[in-house]
């Protein structure tokens, strides 16, 4: 079984690497780019065939390592 988790900051979080993203894009002369936010993107593949069963061994990799929770939402797609 395969799944995506997403990780991105919460609103209202500084995010200094998705302003240096920003500021990059405009001095390559990419114009419109009214704001950036940098996150994470894990391709995982699990053993389990039960849906429920990976998505709360997900759900814990993610509030055990892969997101700090007080800063970090996450979203979890089974495929």
């Amino acid at each position: 079984m395969k799944a995506r988790v997403i990780v991105t900051l919460k609103n209202g979080v500084l995010d200094p690497q998705g302003k240096a993203i920003e500021g990059a894009l405009a001095s390559l002369g990419i114009k419109n780019v009214d704001g950036v936010r940098q996150g994470k993107v894990f391709d995982i593949e699990l053993g389990q065939a039960d849906a429920e069963t990976a998505r709360e061994t997900l759900k814990a990799a993610c509030e055990k390592l892969l997101a700090n929770t007080v800063i970090e939402n996450y979203s979890i797609d089974i495929a």
